[in-house]
């Protein structure tokens, strides 16, 4: 019997929530099967992420019911939903950061012998399912040092470690490059095969044709379409997503690239980089990729003297920095944006003005300390309507906009006074399709006003979409180079996995 033809494991009645005046999710009535992979799309905002966490239990919804074989679900008790074999891989990494990779994994489901916590069982247990995921992690490490992607591979091992029967993926991928997702979609595949019903939700659509069996698309909280993923193209799913057609998936290129801003040489770190070097020129996208792992994000964090590097020069406009504190890279003309939106580029719990001028505060001092709020208020209206953030006002608090808007605000913040070399490590993750194209627009806007990008991405067809020049990492290592014209995914594959000829 196919999957189609396999009576509902959880069926979901009725579910309605409201954030304030906002109607998240509005009486979605769903089935999933044991053995579907189900992909969940939507533009962000459109209640995706809300209706799966009330699923799983995070939140209590406002009306409605979730069932399990036919048995209701306890709404609003994680733990007794996860017990019944429902799990969830959030979006936000849900880890605690002091812990151990093993340690995060076992969390709740700890190896015992007696009353004691058996370590040797429960590393065993860890290493079998990093293993399945094909990561290298570092067991003892505290997960709060690990590269986000790493992160995302330890959240991922640890819904893994649970006995699910349904299994919800929220933008799993969106720190994995092209190799580590497919090694994901093999085990997806394999639980799947297992009678487990997947709901994965996605932003990337070459993933949707590879992976799904079927398609659901939400807009506005409400489910707009359902059915086999062979009955969609990519166009009927933009066009599902954002209620209009989308032309174009990268902006026009209009840039002139100019003289080297930014040169790099002999830039080391042992043991995650080693003899990193390279130019970068005004005007232009340069694309660092590579693998998990590869020494990308170490790259732009020693660049902005976050991480200090044991070896090797950096020279802005012909003269040797050494950035001892990001501070100094900030006033030498640098901007830095985390790939860790949540935890890194932004403060959730302050407003978008105190975002926007965060980092430039000295800008607007007064006599005796005062901050000169309406010079404040300028710089971020005309940031928030030159990057159409979408959002109520200045006063707003930054966690209340959709990840589309979180990252323009990541942005604008170094547009607040001038940037001349902009680092941005994987700057549409988590993002939908629209809001990509706007994050692209940005970047090419600045490219045309002479700002120098470095663009760290996994993500290899943004990279041969929008960058003028590549730049391939392997274990820490440039492996090649090429101008993005000349590129193929299959070459920077090649390059990615240490293949150079």
């Amino acid at each position: 019997m196919s999957a189609a033809a396999e009576p509902a494991l959880l069926t979901i009645q009725g579910l309605d929530h409201h954030f304030g005046g906002v109607h998240a999710v509005a009486q979605v009535d769903l089935e999933f099967r044991g053995g579907e992979i189900c992909a969940l799309l939507g533009e962000n905002g459109a209640g995706k992420s809300t209706l799966m966490k009330a699923v799983a239990g995070a939140l209590r919804p406002d009306r409605g019911e979730v069932r399990l074989d036919g048995t209701p679900l306890r709404l609003g008790d994680p733990g007794a939903i996860r017990a019944r074999g429902v799990n969830l891989i959030y979006q936000e990494l849900n880890l605690v950061g002091p812990l151990s990779a093993d340690e995060n994994i076992a969390l709740g489901r700890e190896a015992r012998r007696g009353p004691f916590v058996d370590r040797t069982r429960q590393r065993k247990r860890a290493a079998v399912l990093l293993r399945q995921l094909h990561a290298r992690t570092d067991l003892d490490r505290p997960v709060d040092e690990l590269p986000v992607a790493e992160q995302q591979l330890v959240e991922i091992a640890r819904a893994l470690a649970g006995e699910s029967r349904v299994l919800i993926m929220d933008e799993p991928t969106s720190a994995l490059s092209d190799r580590e997702a497919g090694r994901l979609f093999a085990v997806v595949r394999q639980l799947a095969a297992q009678g487990v019903a997947v709901v994965f939700i996605t932003h990337r659509l070459d993933e949707v044709a590879e992976l799904a069996d079927r398609i659901v698309v939400m807009r506005d909280g409400a489910v707009v379409v359902d059915g086999p993923q062979t009955e969609f193209t990519h166009a009927d799913l933009i066009q599902a997503m954002v209620g209009r057609p989308l032309d174009r998936q990268f902006p026009e290129r209009q840039r002139n690239v100019g003289e080297v801003v930014l040169r790099v040489e002999g830039l080391s770190s042992p043991p995650r980089v080693h003899d990193v070097g390279f130019e970068l020129h005004s005007g232009e996208i340069l694309a660092l990729t590579g693998l998990v792992g590869a020494g990308r994000t170490d790259v732009g964090r020693m660049l902005f003297g976050i991480d200090p590097h044991t070896a090797g020069t950096i020279c802005l406009d012909g003269e040797l920095v050494a950035f001892g504190h990001p501070s100094e890279a900030s006033r030498a003309g640098l901007g830095w944006i985390s790939e860790d939106r949540k935890g890194e580029a932004l403060v959730l719990g302050m407003s978008v003005l105190a975002n926007l001028t965060l980092p430039h505060l000295r800008c607007y001092g007064r006599a005796a300390g005062w901050i000169d709020r309406e010079a404040e208020l300028d710089d971020a209206g005309r940031q928030i309507e030159q990057l159409r953030i979408r959002t109520t006002g200045p006063e707003q608090q930054v966690s209340e906009l959709s990840g589309g808007n979180q990252q323009k605000v990541a942005f604008a913040r170094w547009l607040v006074r001038d940037c001349r070399v902009l680092i941005c490590d994987e700057p549409t993750r988590g993002i939908d399709v629209g809001g990509r194209y706007e994050i692209y627009e940005l970047l090419e806007r600045l490219a045309r006003r002479g700002v120098a990008v470095l663009m760290i991405s996994s993500d290899l067809p943004e990279v041969l979409g929008l960058a003028d020049r590549i730049v391939v990492m392997h274990e820490g290592s440039v492996t090649g180079e090429s101008a993005a014209s000349d590129a193929t995914q299959e070459r920077l594959l090649e390059l990615a996995m240490g293949h150079v000829t």
